[in-house]
């Protein structure tokens, strides 16, 4: 059992005859993931890797089975790339692309939200199910089958995280970015949920950094729902001054709102145990697996 993705899974990518498409497309398949197909207006009848390539998501689901797609063109197209997987009610859309305008990434999180998809990203490594399935631009060596459930904002820490767990022996169920930007559609919430009855997951973490509220929101979660897995976390950005941005678009804090105090706090406040740093996290996640 998986979340979001599994071995049976099938996806395809978005922009498969692009520089980045053409580069991850193999490492898809070298992975074992069943990519049906893939889209480039103006290129269908073409073949990458020896899968065929269509002009559009339409022509697609018409003929096969799509359980997940991958985005992953420039900035300008991830609008309307997402809005075709969206009106062909594939059920999950990770959008890798990061750049994406506001306000385009406000229409596909309204657009998914009524039509009851999932929309990883923008500006995410994406999600990996060690061993089962790989719907991201992560190298598939850092990870390793297992009972811990990732849920982080940022790629970076996604990979050290997951790397070092594995060189401690300790896998992972499913790692998933949620992505950096100031709009997600999926959010750490919607995560916790899914681990909640995922019987491959015994331990979940969270990888916050400061900006935003999603954190303080998913610990008000955690403690009036009882949740019943144990959750650490780990919030990058505790130094950052106020006012300032660091690096991602949502990673920015004014006066009290957003800071890494905040969020520790009201972590610790649904029993969450929180991190001072990456090392301190895995030993948390080291005794108690």
């Amino acid at each position: 059992m998986a979340i979001l993705i599994d071995q049976d899974s099938q996806i395809i990518l978005q922009g498969a005859t692009g520089r980045q498409g053409r580069y991850h497309l193999p490492k898809l398949l070298d992975y074992g993931v069943r990519v049906v197909g893939g889209v480039s207006p103006g290129k269908g009848g073409q073949n990458v890797d020896d899968i065929p390539v269509y002009d559009t998501v339409a022509e697609v689901v018409t003929t096969k089975h799509v359980d997940a797609t991958m985005i992953m063109i420039p900035p300008a197209g991830v609008l309307n790339a997402a809005v075709e997987a969206i009106d062909s009610r594939i059920p999950l859309i990770v959008i890798i692309t990061e750049h994406v305008p506001l306000h385009d990434a406000l229409v596909i999180r309204s657009l998914a939200e009524k039509a009851g998809l999932y929309v990883i990203g923008p500006n995410t490594v994406g999600v990996t199910s060690p061993g089962k399935c790989k719907l991201s631009v992560s190298p598939a060596s850092i990870f390793s089958q297992g009972p811990v459930g990732v849920i982080s904002r940022s790629g970076t820490l996604t990979h050290e995280l997951a790397s070092s767990l594995s060189y401690h022996d300790i896998g992972q169920s499913t790692c998933v970015c949620i992505g950096g930007d100031m709009s997600k559609t999926t959010n750490f919430i919607d995560v916790l949920k899914l681990f909640r009855d995922d019987q491959d997951t015994d331990i979940v973490v969270m990888i916050g950094e400061i900006g935003g509220a999603g954190e303080e929101i998913a610990a008000r979660y955690i403690k009036e729902s009882k949740y019943p897995k144990t959750v650490v976390a780990y919030i990058a950005g505790a130094t950052a001054p106020s006012g300032k941005k660091m690096g991602h678009a949502g990673a920015i804090i004014k006066d009290d709102f957003g800071t890494a105090d905040s969020k520790i706090s009201h972590l610790k406040s649904a029993g969450v145990e929180v991190a001072r740093g990456l090392d301190e996290l895995l030993e948390f996640v080291k005794h108690r697996v």
